[in-house]
């Protein structure tokens, strides 16, 4: 398991820590409970590299010194590791139900690999988050470990050793109650349901999926009265769900014939990676608490729509979606991911964004409602496709390099006018990462200044 996190690398939900600063290690504790929880790997440089020094003392010593700055204190396990290259120790952090803060006031979460204090607004966001419950670890009654379909957690454990999981030390029973899909009396949790059910939708009937073929641009047939189609129900446990929603939609795209040189090449309407990631997130994140709903597909002549029951989840907003990650339900997350539906944690809204730029289609609109979340791909082509660049952008970056790519060069005022709702300063950051990035050159000084492709 811990060569397995090593090979990942410092992300979302680990970190790598040489040495036991007080400091650093109460800042980390405290964000991986606000967000997803995660492994610190104290005694490993950021390339993975062990430093061998470290005494049994100190990091305990270290460790109660951090955890007295945590308020309240965050719940810790942590273990001894002993690698090649010397020991490392294992600190795992669960999703507290709780909001965490430091001594000096401060709250952070986890966004990537650094760890972000929040402002006051967004910690009003995280904390009506947590007050609402850890619904997805709740018993589901009259369940019992005869409701788990066993051909579904074969699957599961195949995929998970095909990722590189070390194999289970004791019985499955153990690994359920490990993973939060089962209390250790064997009642299956509403996470574990939701996985693993025979018929999580005799427990959950808000847990299915929706879909809807509409022949027009409109929510009703050609000749303007109500209709539609196609119309389909999709029930199972959500891995069975993500499969049969991604064949539905993609049984019902369009797919253009593109010839580039001698070369024919088959095109669907939507990017495949685009549409399987908004149904992958409306799946996990969708509001599970919220019955009488379940998550739409909405299939337009000229759009694409996927709702997902619940508002956007503890501090994310529009305007951070794809910089911030926060997961409403981290144990479903984790067991997709170990199935191979996630590949990487926080990261699917920028490659989402990227794809449809990339052919030419205008980037993802996304609706945020107090009880709904929508994300609408358009499959009209509003502008020459941008190539794929070396480093990750934000989506304000890539319009900033699609108009430079058009016009030539781009000012200040025309980032702008392209991102009028965005604060100046945070516009004058993106241009001058994109400079940092050796993808363009800033020309002039002051009110003349421009900048171009370098």
């Amino acid at each position: 398991m811990i060569e397995n996190l090593i090979k990942r690398g410092p992300g979302q939900t680990v970190a790598f820590i040489p040495y036991p600063e007080v400091n650093l290690l109460a800042e980390t504790m405290v964000a991986f409970a606000n967000t997803d929880g995660g492994t610190i790997l104290i005694g490993l440089d950021q390339q993975g590299e062990v430093v061998d020094y470290m005494m049994d003392e100190e990091v305990e010593g270290k460790l109660a010194q951090a955890l007295v700055m945590c308020r309240p204190p965050v719940v810790t396990h942590w273990e001894q590791c002993e690698l090649p290259g010397g020991i490392v120790v294992a600190l795992k952090i669960a999703r507290s139900p709780e909001l965490h803060a430091l001594a000096d006031g401060r709250v952070l979460t986890r966004s990537g690999t650094k760890n972000t204090p929040l402002g006051g607004e967004a910690i009003r966001h995280l904390a009506a988050t947590k007050s609402s419950g850890d619904f997805e670890g709740e018993p589901v009654a009259g369940a019992t470990l005869v409701d788990l379909d066993k051909d579904v957690l074969d699957e599961y454990l195949a995929n998970r050793a095909e990722r590189g999981a070390r194999p289970l030390k004791n019985m499955l029973q153990d690994h359920l109650v490990e993973i939060g899909a089962m209390l250790e009396d064997g009642t299956p949790t509403m996470a574990g349901m939701l996985l693993f059910g025979k018929t999580p939708q005799a427990f959950l009937p808000q847990s299915g999926v929706i879909f809807v073929k509409f022949l027009s641009t409109e929510a009703r047939g050609r000749d303007g009265m109500a209709g539609y189609g196609r119309r389909v129900e999709i029930e199972g446990p959500l891995a069975r769900i993500i499969e049969r929603a991604w064949n539905l939609v993609t049984d019902e795209m369009r797919v253009e014939a593109v010839v580039t040189g001698l070369k024919r090449e088959e095109v669907p309407e939507y990017p495949p990676f685009a549409v399987r990631e908004a149904i992958v997130n409306a799946v996990c994140h969708r509001d599970y608490r919220l019955s009488g709903r379940r998550v739409e597909i909405r299939m337009y002549e000229n759009r694409l729509e996927v709702i997902s029951p619940g508002g956007l989840p503890g501090y994310i907003t529009l305007d951070n979606i794809v910089d911030e990650h926060f997961s409403r339900n981290p144990r479903l997350v984790a067991g997709l991911f170990q199935w191979g539906y996630i590949e990487e944690l926080g990261l699917g809204i920028d490659r989402m964004i990227e794809e449809m730029l990339e052919r030419g289609h205008p980037a993802p609109d996304f609706e945020a409602k107090p009880y709904s979340f929508t994300v609408r791909l358009h499959n009209t082509l509003e502008r020459t496709p941008v190539k794929r660049w070396a480093s990750n952008m934000n989506e304000r970056q890539m319009r900033a390099m699609s108009f430079v790519e058009e016009y030539g060069r781009i000012t200040n005022r025309d980032y702008h006018q392209l991102c009028p709702d965005v604060n100046p300063e945070t516009l004058r950051l993106d241009l001058v990462d994109l400079i940092e990035k050796g993808l363009l050159l800033k020309i002039g000084d002051k009110k003349g200044t421009y900048y171009i492709l370098k």
